[in-house]
């Protein structure tokens, strides 16, 4: 699903207002028709509905909410927010629709004294600013955001929380604060970052019949990772392949103390499919993995501790390294040595990261396409620290373009950047993920299918939606509290059955 800028979303509304054609203001009214549908399905009936409105066509969509909940005999009040002393075309044809055809009680807000009273059983409904907001809200209207924020009512935003810009950084002292926001076919990029989420809440998409036509064609480097996008880009087994038809992968982890993840990285490799599996070890960490997943090959290291070197590459057909490495002098130098010399694809996280953010002149040498894993916190060692997440965005979007990398970012919606530019956010995952080592199995599933000869860009983007998904799963079973990481790589055949089903 493609993610459009504020002038995107202009322009495919005055596409379909020109081919479908149609009239701006009957399209206001399919819009909001479908607000006024999830409210009729969600809101309790034991509630009073008050929806303040704007002057523009957000509150324009409000009024038209509020006369469709009258037609069903859910008598909502209306407040007219008054910040300006013209009101858009639309918004003023259904303002005189409202007054003329309905008995809906309406308010003006002018200053702070005409703030209505609002408690816990109110429906408090944001139709006062939309997308194209390009200052913060001043004035009585911040009050009134900042008096609408403090109770305790249900509150949903129509299409976005007023006072949210949705293609850069905001002011967030002066943004509706949304349990619900109900958006308009296609999510803005703001919704799926960070520091927006106390203001976003859950966001829904709200499919309103933009022309497909625009839709299809136009170009945008922000794009949602859904299931339909991701199902094409499964492999099917055949009937007479064997294991070597599924690759040979080659994980280079643990160091003595952190055997955990080399073990971790290893059985999420093997349940995502791959053919073969060898794990490059120290002596230390040989017999826990022989003694817990017998599936797994050992390849061993001179040093009893630690990554220290490694034989021929010619047997794999790709290579992970950094799940609990460490970074011993030893380890530093093989690591270099394997940049040098692999030429399968690479996937790189954890200790492998901390090192290439310590010797940075390394990223100009990895194989084209290496795939890095960073949290946050090791992307900001890589990059530098980012006043704002569209900030650090569009660090990661560089760093991809600039040593042609595919660059992951994990948290909620796991960010992929890649080599062209192109970001995916991810949409599955759970706050039960936020666990140690769900970096390692993430790892081990996307090298599983980098073996399995899946594109970087593929292993990438199939590899952290099964991650999430398998997480969902696990939370849906067993709570996102109790969840630990290897109850994801437990769930990935489960994962992959979803995935399949039609």
């Amino acid at each position: 699903m493609k993610i459009l800028s504020v002038e995107q979303i202009r322009e495919a509304d005055k596409y379909t207002i020109e081919n479908e054609p149609i009239e701006s203001v009957d399209l206001m009214e399919r819009a909001a028709t479908k607000v006024f549908e999830w409210l009729y399905r969600r809101a309790p009936r034991d509630k009073t509905i008050k929806i303040f409105c704007g002057m523009g066509n957000n509150g324009g969509d409000g009024l038209v909410v509020a006369r469709l909940l009258n037609e069903q005999e859910i008598v909502p009040q209306v407040f007219m927010v008054r910040y300006s002393d013209r009101m858009s075309h639309d918004c003023e044809v259904n303002y005189y629709r409202l007054v003329n055809e309905t008995k809906v009680p309406m308010f003006d807000i002018l200053t702070e004294d005409d703030f209505p009273k609002v408690d816990a059983n109110d429906v408090v409904v944001d139709a006062i600013f939309g997308s194209g907001l390009n200052r913060p809200p001043q004035g009585v209207t911040a009050d009134l955001i900042a008096y609408l924020n403090q109770s305790k009512a249900i509150r949903v935003a129509i299409d976005i929380p007023s006072g949210l810009f949705a293609d850069q950084p905001s002011a967030l002292g002066f943004i509706f604060k949304a349990d619900y926001t109900l958006t308009f076919q296609n999510p803005k990029l703001a919704f799926l970052l960070p520091e927006n989420d106390p203001y976003v809440g859950r966001f829904e998409v709200l499919d309103i019949g933009l022309h497909p036509r625009y839709l299809e064609e136009v170009e945008t480097n922000n794009l949602l990772t859904v299931k339909a996008m991701v199902k094409p880009i499964l492999h099917n087994r055949t009937k007479y392949s064997h294991k070597g038809t599924y690759g040979h992968a080659l994980l280079i982890a643990g160091s003595e103390g952190k055997t955990g993840a080399a073990l971790l990285g290893a059985k999420a490799c093997l349940r995502t499919g791959v053919g073969l599996l060898s794990v490059h070890l120290p002596k230390v960490a040989q017999l826990p993995m022989q003694t817990a997943i017998p599936e797994a090959m050992i390849d061993s290291d001179d040093s009893e501790t630690c990554f220290s070197t490694f034989g021929h590459l010619d047997a794999y057909t790709a290579v992970g390294v950094g799940p609990g490495l460490g970074k011993a002098e030893e380890t530093v130098r093989a690591l270099k040595r394997l940049i040098q010399e692999v030429q399968v694809p690479l996937v790189m996280d954890a200790d492998a990261l901390n090192i290439l953010s310590d010797n940075p002149t390394w990223l100009a040498f990895l194989p084209s396409k290496t795939i890095l894993t960073p949290h946050p916190k090791e992307f900001e060692r890589l990059v530098g620290k980012s006043a704002t997440s569209f900030e650090r965005l569009e660090k990661q979007r560089e760093l991809a373009i600039k040593y042609n990398l595919v660059v992951i970012v994990k948290g909620a919606h796991t960010t992929v950047a890649m080599p062209n530019g192109t970001v995916f956010f991810n949409t599955t995952g759970n706050p039960g993920m936020a666990t140690a080592g769900s970096g390692d199995v993430l790892t081990g599933i996307i090298l599983s299918l980098l073996a399995q000869r899946y594109s970087p860009e593929e292993a990438a983007v199939l590899g952290v939606y099964l991650h999430g998904l398998a997480g969902d799963l696990a939370a849906e079973e067993i709570g996102q509290e109790a969840l630990i990481a290897s109850d994801i790589t437990e769930h990935l055949g489960k994962a992959y059955a979803a995935l399949h089903a039609k």
